[in-house]
């Protein structure tokens, strides 16, 4: 048996679950499709999970920090405590996703999704055919091709780790790489590696602060090599033997556990999508502006497209116009990206929006540059931050800003300010006259403009 309805998403996540809603309630029968429990990357296997990992072990940064001022305590983190604390809320969310979509007329379902035409999907053995189909099936940890792949413990499986490894390596210096090895090594973990085959970590931050970061990093312990390659693992017993080609020779490294955190690609291997005839590259799904991919019947979104970067807000900015575009059975809406700030939730946390100085540099743009180490400013000195800075790029003429970039506490708040400021055009001398409550990170915003 066939069975057919008016659209078909294909990934429950944040790309998704609103696009499904959106027509369901538009009367269109709707079904909803992801491989794994509804939730999406963020909410079950990424950024929220991790933050509540975090939020754990900044208890151990913040005593640390407060040493010898006041505050006596000798802090540890419970390793199965902690995973419980973060199922608390991953566990609660399939059901309340799952069925927020069947309350709402969803038909939800699981499986592989593989086209079989370009109207046609197979799943589990049985044929759905649909008027639409919105894709959004995120990304996955890329493959790295390199001998004993399968020994690497994903980022997935590392927030359900039931205990901490004492000796963990990480393979790349990204995102994940960065913010777990804090993690696990404020957890306790005797050694911890991270291995950047590049010449440092976090290429797409600004080097300075990335500098101030990587001071930090080995303060804490962690044992941070760049130009190192991985060449291959290999398990001897319980314990992996990780090869590392680096300029001056080969080294190895024995650990518990290989971590792969190099970075995550569009993860549209297993959708055929030549048959649907959707046009992709490694980049991801090739989408217009109205996120409509080369077959008019069919949307994409998230991180599965080629489009904006690869950040839960982005991916649900882009399903609402892919959303209000299916309704209106035309391109009615185009995407527009403002100002997009990124936080690396290391501990000091790592903040950017807008422009590289060298990005700025390249489009020759004139412009200002404010950097200052800020370890002896109050808000600072008030936590016991040692690693904190800022770098802002104010255009000359128009004192718009053109970039701004943070490191320590409170910048994971301070770059929304700062991007909401460039959204709106304001310039720096319109930044300077705002009052906010003060004492409050909000309150240093003024003096880095």
């Amino acid at each position: 048996m066939t069975k057919t309805y008016d659209l078909i998403v294909i990934g429950g996540g944040t790309a998704g679950n609103g696009v499904a809603r959106m027509a369901a309630n538009a009367g269109w029968s709707v079904a909803s499709i992801d491989s794994e429990p509804h939730g999406g990357t963020c909410a079950l296997r990424g950024c929220d999970p991790k933050k509540m990992l975090i939020a754990v072990t900044e208890g151990v940064e913040w005593t640390e920090n407060m040493k010898g001022k006041g505050l006596e305590a000798q802090p540890s983190v419970n390793w199965p405590d902690m995973i419980a604390f973060k199922r608390s809320f991953t566990d609660n969310m399939p059901p309340r996703i799952e069925g927020g979509l069947e309350k709402a007329g969803i038909d939800v379902l699981h499986g592989e999704a593989r086209f079989t035409g370009p109207d046609g999907i197979e799943l589990n053995g049985e044929t759905l055919t649909a008027k639409h189909f919105h894709i959004a099936t995120g990304a996955r940890p890329m493959t790295l091709n390199i001998p004993g792949e399968e020994h690497l413990t994903t980022s997935t499986e590392f927030l359900e780790l039931p205990e901490r490894p004492d000796r963990i390596a990480f393979v790349g210096g990204g995102f994940i790489a960065m913010e777990f090895s804090h993690i696990v090594k404020r957890a306790g973990a005797s050694e911890v590696t991270v291995l950047e085959m590049m010449d440092r970590p976090l290429g797409n931050f600004d080097p300075d602060l990335v500098e101030m970061l990587v001071e930090g990093t080995e303060e804490l312990g962690i044992d941070l090599r760049t130009n190192a390659k991985v060449a291959k693992i290999e398990k001897q017993g319980d314990e992996f033997v990780v090869t590392v080609e680096r300029p001056d020779g080969t080294e190895t490294i024995t650990c518990d556990l290989v971590v792969h955190g190099t970075g995550r690609v569009p993860n549209i291997d297993g959708l055929n999508l030549e048959a649907a005839g959707v046009e992709y590259s490694r980049r991801g799904i090739k989408v217009s502006n109205a996120m409509r991919t080369t077959n008019p019947a069919i949307f994409a979104a998230g991180d599965c497209a080629d489009s904006g970067l690869n950040l839960t807000p982005v991916s649900a900015a882009e399903g609402r116009i892919a959303g209000k575009n299916l309704l209106a059975g035309e391109d009615a809406r185009e995407i527009k990206y403002p100002p997009i700030p990124s936080v690396v939730f290391t501990l000091p946390m790592v903040a950017t929006v807008g422009l590289s100085e060298a990005a700025a540099r390249e489009q020759g743009l004139k412009f200002d540059v404010q950097f200052e180490k800020i370890e002896g400013w109050y808000s600072s000195l008030r936590v016991g931050a040692k690693h904190t800075g800022f770098k802002v790029l104010v255009e000359q003429g128009s004192g718009k800003i053109l970039g701004a970039h943070l490191i320590g506490p409170g910048s994971e708040e301070q770059i929304n300010l700062l991007a909401m400021a460039m959204g709106t055009g304001q310039t720096a001398n319109q930044i300077k006259a705002m009052i906010f409550a003060y004492p409050s990170y909000a309150s240093d915003i003024g003096s880095m403009v």
